[in-house]
């Protein structure tokens, strides 16, 4: 299919575009872009439409619920007038698939054209053309691709990448970008993590909307939301703030002011967390019990499902995704940790000190500082002993509390109780 750009003055909307040469046929290009439609399996997707999205989610916290009604009204108002590109970004069952199907969806129920892909099967299509057998030609299936009107490609980031696939994949978002024609794009990895041509592309602010999705996954949200496997804090049911001792007949006076203090600050955390919190003592000290009772707190509040995890046991489930049987990918399971709407990362310090294990950390505690999901770390470590790169985050006070040392272990000396003179026993 040939392009042609409008001879029109600057300023008008369809300055710059790329539209169809009138004077060449399009059937043949349409046949191809259908079997592509039909091939990729859209119809399993077609009851994804904007009526039965859920914009307020299932049991979202408030602001989850209001970015999730953000990214519905820029996907409804983008399937009414496609311009530019939109970048839908979240964790996997955020929403972002349905949405983008709801603008196909949308666009072909007022008899406009919408080709729906999934990244993987595009370059499986490709590779196809190269079979002898093959009733299309590469050129003409590219062709399909990289001019429909409106494209759709889900799942970027879940394929191979591969020096070819790298290539095909720039060859197509390029040529889209330099013409202008509108693109939506769902992936669930950072701008950071993707090719750096297409992450300048992409990033491009005068054509491109970037709307990260914070909402959980939807299928375990609400009354539907089972507990993670990963968590762990159903072994904690019974640390909860009603039982927590706060050893007033005990401590001397101002251990048992510190300790109330700590008390006090995870009580008002857990009603309306923000930020996050971290809570340093030596072992047996109550900061695995407080920062239990946080999340049993939110769970029962209703609030989005809370994550509870040993930092050695989370390192452990990422490696354990390298198997070749094992059920789950990395992608995913990284994914779900870092995602997770509230997260406790219990025993930080316990972990191998690995530079592997060291970046993971890096990672998923980055990831969270950036996008300012609530998060509860317990460590035994002073904040200067936590390694640096973690610690340059936490002692950010804009985003984050610091309850430090607040009280002897249980099992301990209290006699002198006060300061850093605490005679601790440890495990």
């Amino acid at each position: 299919m040939g392009f042609v750009r409008k001879d029109v003055p600057v300023g008008h909307p369809d300055f710059g575009k790329a539209f169809p040469c009138p004077s060449r046929p399009v059937s043949s290009t349409s046949a191809v872009a259908g079997s592509l439609t039909e091939s990729s399996g859209w119809y399993v997707l077609g009851h994804m439409t904007f009526d039965n999205f859920m914009p307020q989610g299932l049991g979202l916290a408030p602001e989850r619920q209001k970015n999730l009604q953000r990214a519905y009204d820029i996907a409804f108002q983008y399937a009414q007038n496609p311009q530019g590109w939109i970048l839908l970004k979240g964790g996997f069952g955020a929403g972002k698939t349905h949405l983008a199907a709801a603008i196909a969806n949308y666009r072909l129920q007022i008899g406009q054209p919408a080709l729906f892909i999934v990244v993987p099967d595009l370059l499986d299509y490709l590779r196809a053309t190269y079979s002898p057998n093959s009733a299309v030609t590469y050129d003409e299936r590219f062709e399909a691709l990289r001019g429909a009107p409106l494209l759709l490609l889900d799942d970027f980031g879940a394929h191979s990448a591969t020096p070819w696939a790298q290539e095909k994949l720039f060859q197509l978002l390029n040529f889209r970008y330099n013409a202008q024609l509108p693109t939506v794009i769902t992936t669930n990895q950072e701008l950071e993590e993707i090719d750096l041509r297409l992450r300048s592309r992409l990033a491009d602010v005068t054509l491109c909307q970037i709307v990260h999705i914070n909402a959980p996954d939807f299928r375990q949200s609400g009354a539907n939301r089972v507990e993670s496997e990963l968590s762990t804090l159903h072994l904690h049911r019974d640390q909860r703030f009603d039982n927590f001792d706060l050893r007033e007949r005990e401590l001397p006076r101002d251990a048992r002011d510190a300790l109330r203090a700590a008390y006090d600050t995870c009580k008002h955390f857990a009603d309306a967390p923000e930020g996050w919190l971290v809570l340093t003592g030596g072992y047996g000290s109550g900061k695995t019990h407080l920062a239990a009772a946080i999340a049993n707190y939110r769970e029962e509040a209703g609030g989005d499902a809370p994550l509870f995890i040993v930092v050695p046991d989370l390192l452990d489930h990422l490696r354990a995704t390298y198997n070749p049987h094992s059920p789950i990918t990395y992608d995913r399971r990284f994914d779900e940790i870092r995602n997770a709407s509230f997260l406790v990362l219990d025993d930080l310090g316990t972990e191998s000190a690995t530079p592997w294990a060291k970046e993971k950390l890096f990672q998923i505690v980055n990831y969270r500082y950036a996008a300012r999901f609530p998060t509860v770390f317990t460590t035994s470590q002073t904040v200067d002993e936590i390694e640096p790169r973690l610690r340059s985050r936490m002692i950010d006070l804009r985003r984050c509390t610091i309850i430090a040392d607040f009280a002897p272990s249980y099992r301990g000396d209290v006699k002198s109780s006060t300061g850093g003179k605490r005679n601790r026993s440890k495990k």
